[in-house]
């Protein structure tokens, strides 16, 4: 039954991409701010359908260290399922993502009206320069940092050195550093259709300040933080 219900939710969540991104693209001439809000009952509505159908939910702990100041936030990456509801997380956002989403019909039309700072990760240095330059005029127009500062999903219980285009954005920003844990990756894994019905618990530790310290000492620290929040979360299951 649960993969059933998981065959389902997917189904539902492939073939929702195409009309809420038309959706999102016709609300074009009346700005940034309607094209954002139009875009928000998406992730809205899987979070609920993936409760409804799949039983599967999340919760949160730690939002008193969400900085009152828009900031950089660090989120670990092993699952589709925070990819959405970090929409919920934090306020008006955007995000550092792989240029080639970009290109798919639909969803990288909507993507570009949402200003994106999309990146050729094979560019390296010019990548991490990308985001520092686009990432200080979205904080400047009020706006999140969202970044997935280890590239790509990684399997629960690994891990990779941390980028440090995010920590390089806060640094020149001005602006706080915020890690996110969670254990998705139990739940909702990056490959296979099966998603375990319970509840995924997110956790956002407290911000750091980047400002006059070594950008590689820091990434080490929010890593620690980061992993080890993900190990105990883990092992609650």
């Amino acid at each position: 039954m649960t993969l059933l219900r998981s065959i389902l939710f997917t189904a539902i969540l492939f073939a929702s991409v195409v009309p809420h991104s038309i959706f999102v693209v016709l609300t074009w001439p009346f700005g940034y701010r309607a094209r954002y809000w139009v875009m928000m009952f998406w992730p809205r509505s899987i979070i609920w359908l993936c409760k409804s159908i799949c039983g599967l939910d999340y919760a949160v702990e730690g939002q008193h260290n969400i900085p009152d100041v828009n900031s950089v936030v660090l989120l670990k990456h092993s699952s589709t399922y925070e990819t959405i509801v970090q929409f919920v997380l934090f306020p008006r956002q955007t995000w550092v993502l792989k240029r080639e989403l970009m290109w798919a019909p639909f969803l990288g039309w909507a993507l570009a009206t949402l200003r994106p700072i999309a990146i050729n990760r094979g560019a390296h240095r010019a990548a991490v320069q990308q985001v520092i330059d686009k990432g200080k005029q979205s904080l400047a127009d009020g706006l999140w940092i969202m970044i997935f500062p280890e590239g790509t999903r990684m399997k629960p219980g690994s891990t990779r050195t941390y980028g440090l285009s995010g920590t390089l954005l806060a640094q020149e920003s001005g602006r706080l550093l915020v890690p996110v844990a969670h254990n998705a990756g139990d739940f909702w894994p990056r490959r296979g259709l099966r998603k375990r019905p319970g509840t995924v618990q997110f956790s956002i530790g407290p911000a750091v300040d980047p400002r006059g310290r070594d950008p590689r000492e820091v990434n080490a620290e929010l890593q620690n933080w980061v992993e080890t929040k993900v190990a105990e979360l883990r092992q609650s299951n």
